[in-house]
């Protein structure tokens, strides 16, 4: 894994919960572990990964790009169950 992965998993891990985290290294992320990344209604994303799947919001062009602090939530359980930890 790179460096900057590397970094994006640490930060979706760290406690507090950020609300900087960026999109599109989010996606990065997840592309480079393999998963599946398929578009659903409007900005929803239903993600597959390692077996388990679940469904995410993309951020809204307001929001400037950054993943809100319920989504890292999200994902950070989504990832973990899938196997993925820092």
């Amino acid at each position: 894994m790179s460096h900057k992965h590397q970094r994006v998993l640490e930060e979706l891990f760290h406690d507090p919960v950020s609300a900087n985290i960026h999109w599109r290294d989010v996606e990065s992320l997840l592309n480079h572990l393999g998963a599946e990344l398929l578009n659903a209604r409007g900005t929803a994303l239903h993600l597959k990964l390692n077996g388990r799947e679940t469904l995410l919001h993309r951020p809204h062009h307001h929001h400037a790009g950054t993943c809100s602090k319920q989504d890292v939530r999200h994902l950070r359980a989504f990832l973990a169950s899938a196997g993925f930890a820092p």
